[in-house]
């Protein structure tokens, strides 16, 4: 085995400080894995039959993925040049960031978003080269949007809102996003997040139909992830004005979305596999509610949960409860001090939660609402 030597190569200081993204604990064969908001169900045969069908793995996939986006942009009344594909919605977030990443004449780039939000925000936007400002959330772990917006300065190239909220799990609401936007300058992009957007049943909440075409700088993310249950396959999408679709395709890695992601997901959205689809995602927010319901009938300060996830906001007991939950066989998500990520998984692991969090709430006392 080849030893190499300490390496003397000048890194961004920035970056060699960052500590790289973790991905939650792989489960063991008898334990859940409840800590990475996956799809529980199996791929439907017709998509596997999809991913069998699809290019083979010595041919380069279609770089523009056209069949796909045409899907899309039929299903959002939208023209395929207005629809970018991506490795997942993550990636795309990174091909925008770094696209508008702007130094100005005052310093580097400024990118807004509410924390705590997705943990992969900080990361993307160092990497773009710009820095973050995190907006505390309010204290019932929704977004701040009158903050958010006040934190705009004339550093600000992006704002990134994220509905429902990983991992806190609320939604924005469309008259407050209404109004965020009528106070957001138009060279600024806003990035409107919404992986876990087919789990939402709040009616009041904002959906990507309601606002495309309404704002020159708005930008609407999904992904096949997590109600399609392709999250190993890696494949989202982005929907906006043609100039930022064609920044993101400028700076995206030529060729990352793999022929059998493009083949799964444009065989998901047909209607008999969609509605097949949809249903898993109507018993996975019915397990849910019943979940939340039961942590707080327990005691348990449970934010509105509208993904496929709850959170519990253990506060300085996060570590302690994750540690319970994992020697019972549930890998969680731990954000120490602030609280645990739950995706809600099989009914059996739910079972298996709820008995460990009917014991541990009266133990663990430094609970934060």
């Amino acid at each position: 085995m080849p030893e190499f030597p300490p390496t003397h190569v000048r890194l961004r200081p920035e970056i060699a400080a960052m500590q790289p993204y973790r991905q939650g604990k792989q489960a063991a064969a008898d334990a859940y894995k409840l800590s990475s908001n996956e799809n529980p169900y199996p791929p439907l045969p017709s998509i596997q039959a999809a991913i069998d069908d699809s290019t083979p793995a010595n041919r380069y996939p279609d770089g523009a993925a056209i069949p796909l986006r045409e899907a899309l942009a039929s299903r959002f009344g939208v023209t395929v040049d207005e629809v970018h594909v991506g490795a997942g919605s993550v990636s795309i977030i990174a091909q925008l960031l770094q696209a508008v990443a702007v130094p100005t004449a005052s310093g580097a780039a400024e990118i807004v978003y509410a924390w705590r939000s997705f943990e992969a925000y900080p990361l993307l936007t160092t990497v773009a080269g710009a820095v973050g400002v995190g907006v505390p959330n309010r204290a019932d772990h929704t977004h701040d949007l009158d903050a958010m917006a006040e934190a705009i300065t004339e550093r600000t190239a992006a704002v990134l809102v994220c509905t429902p909220n990983n991992p806190t799990g609320p939604i924005v609401r469309l008259d407050e996003f209404e109004a965020f936007m009528a106070k957001v300058p138009e060279h600024v992009l806003v990035i409107l997040d919404e992986a876990y957007i087919e789990f939402v049943t709040d009616p009041a909440a904002v959906r990507a139909e309601a606002v495309l075409g309404r704002w020159s700088n708005l930008v609407v993310l999904r992904t096949f992830s997590k109600a399609y249950g392709l999250a190993g396959l890696r494949v989202g999408y982005a929907i906006g004005p043609v100039a930022l679709m064609d920044a993101a395709r400028a700076t995206a890695i030529p060729l990352s979305v793999t022929g059998a992601a493009q083949a799964a997901a444009t065989a998901a959205l047909q209607p008999d596999t969609e509605a097949e689809l949809l249903e898993r995602v109507r018993q996975i927010t019915a397990l849910r509610d019943e979940t939340v319901a039961a942590l707080r009938a327990q005691g348990w300060p449970v934010p509105d949960a509208q993904g496929n996830f709850v959170w519990l906001p253990a506060g300085a007991a996060t570590e302690a409860l994750a540690e319970r939950l994992f020697a019972a066989g549930l890998v969680t998500r731990a954000f120490a001090g602030d609280g645990i990520r739950v995706s809600i998984g099989e009914p059996e692991a739910v079972e298996r939660l709820l008995s460990i969090t009917a014991e541990s709430v009266g133990v663990l006392t430094d609970i934060q609402a």
